[in-house]
C-alpha cells in the first residue's frame, strides 16, 4: 500500500499506559501500527520499562499526569490524532472510596472527552467493561449474549456504576464538533474478564494459594460459566478499532463492542486453575465446600468489617457481596460484531494465551521464593 510507504505521521496517546492493559496496548501499538510517529504514554505512575521503549524508531513520550486534572489531560492530548483511554480505577474489593472511583473513572473520562474537543483530536477509543452490563445484582444469567441481548443492568457497586456512566459519556460525545469543526468519533470496548501477564487478581489468588499450602478451595459450582479474554487480544482489538475509526467513522462511531476471544467458558476458579495448576496449586473439591448461604453471610461480614475498620486500616478481602454475586452468575458473550465491523480476529490462540500466562505465573513463583 502506498500509504504504508509514507513516513509515519500519527501521534497516539494512551492514558493509563503503564497499567495492566495499558502496557499491552502500548507494546502492541509499537509492534503493529506502522503509521505511528509518536506514542505518548500518560499515567499517574510511570514505569521503569518505558526507558527500553525509547530506543526504537517511534518517539515515545512519557507524561506523568492525573486524569482527574483537566489541564494535565488537555496538555497531553494536544496534537494527538488518536486517544486510547484505558486509564481507570478497577476496584471491586473496596480498596478505594466510592468518591475516588467516581472521580477517576467518570470525571477523568469527561476530562479526556473535553480535551479532545478543545484540542481538535478527532478519534477516541474507550476501554469500558462487561460489568457495564453485568452480571447484575439479581443473579440473572447472561448466556452467550451479544451487544443487543436484552439484559437488566442493575448495579449498586461503585465500580460498575462508574464504568456505565463513563461509557455513556463517551458514546454520547460521538459527533460533537471538535476544534476545527470536524466531528469527534468515539467507540467503547467492553472486555470480559481479562487475564494474562500482569493480572493483579491472578497474582492475589496465586499468593493466597501459597499461603494455604498450595491449595485453593472451591466456592462456586463448576457450572457457573464466565467469558474470559487474554490481555494481548484486548490490546489487539484496541489497536484495530483505533486504526479503522477514520475510514469507517459512520459505522464505528458511537458503537460499543464486547471484547473477547476463544478462551474456554469456565467458572472463575476452574479457569484460573488452567494457569495456577501447572504452577503447583490445586483446587480442593468437585463442588463448593461451603453452602452458598454461608458464603453470603461471610461476604456480608467482610463488608461490615470493611466499613467498621475503614477509619483505622484498609481491609479489602477477595470475598464481598459484589465479588460473590459476579463469581456466582453465569456471564458469557458470543458475538462477531467486532469481526463484522472492523475485521477483529484474536491475534493469540487459547494455547498461546495459556502458555504465556503460565510462564508469567512461573516467573512470579520464582521471584516469590
Amino acid at each position: 500500500m502506498a500509504e504504508s510507504a509514507q513516513a509515519p505521521e500519527l501521534v497516539y496517546l494512551v492514558t493509563g499506559g503503564c497499567g495492566f492493559l495499558g502496557e499491552h496496548v502500548v507494546r502492541m501499538l509499537l509492534e503493529r501500527e506502522p503509521r505511528l510517529r509518536e506514542l505518548r504514554i500518560f499515567d499517574l505512575h510511570l514505569s521503569p520499562w518505558l526507558e527500553e521503549l525509547k530506543t526504537g524508531p517511534v518517539q515515545v513520550t512519557a507524561i506523568q499526569g492525573d486524569v482527574t486534572q483537566a489541564q494535565e489531560v488537555t496538555a497531553a492530548v494536544a496534537g494527538a490524532h488518536v486517544v486510547i483511554h484505558t486509564a481507570g480505577l478497577v476496584d471491586v474489593f473496596g480498596r478505594a472510596s466510592p468518591e475516588t472511583i467516581h472521580k477517576v473513572n467518570v470525571w477523568g473520562t469527561k476530562n479526556v472527552i473535553e480535551a479532545c474537543v478543545q484540542t481538535g483530536t478527532q478519534f477516541l477509543v474507550y476501554t469500558s467493561s462487561m460489568e457495564v452490563v453485568g452480571p447484575n445484582i439479581k443473579g440473572h444469567p447472561f448466556y452467550r449474549g451479544n451487544e443487543d441481548t436484552p439484559y437488566e443492568a442493575v448495579h449498586k457497586h461503585p465500580y460498575p456504576c462508574s464504568k456505565a456512566l463513563a461509557e455513556h459519556l463517551v458514546l454520547e460525545a460521538n459527533g460533537r464538533k471538535v476544534r476545527g469543526g470536524l466531528p469527534l468519533v468515539t467507540c467503547a470496548l467492553r472486555p470480559t474478564g481479562i487475564y494474562g501477564e500482569g493480572h493483579q487478581i491472578m497474582r492475589d489468588f496465586y499468593r493466597q494459594g501459597l499461603r494455604l499450602g498450595g491449595r485453593l478451595f472451591r466456592a462456586i459450582p463448576a457450572s457457573v460459566e464466565h467469558g474470559r479474554v487474554y490481555v494481548g487480544n484486548v490490546a489487539w482489538m484496541h489497536v484495530l478499532v483505533a486504526r479503522e475509526l477514520e475510514q469507517r467513522a459512520a459505522l464505528l462511531g458511537g458503537q460499543v463492542y464486547f471484547c473477547y476471544d476463544k478462551s474456554p467458558y469456565k467458572s472463575y476458579e476452574d479457569f484460573n486453575m488452567e494457569f495456577l495448576g501447572p504452577c503447583g496449586l490445586r483446587l480442593v473439591g468437585t463442588r463448593p465446600l461451603l453452602p452458598y448461604w454461608l458464603l453470603v453471610l461471610l461476604a456480608a461480614l467482610n463488608a461490615l468489617l470493611q466499613w467498621l475498620l475503614r477509619p483505622l486500616l484498609l481491609y479489602a478481602p477477595l470475598l464481598n457481596p459484589y465479588t460473590l454475586a459476579v463469581a456466582n452468575t453465569t456471564f458469557t458473550v458470543s458475538t462477531n460484531k467486532a469481526q463484522r465491523h472492523f475485521g477483529y480476529e484474536p491475534l493469540f490462540s487459547w494455547e498461546e494465551s495459556r502458555t504465556r500466562t503460565i510462564l508469567w505465573v512461573q516467573a512470579m513463583e520464582g521471584s516469590a521464593q
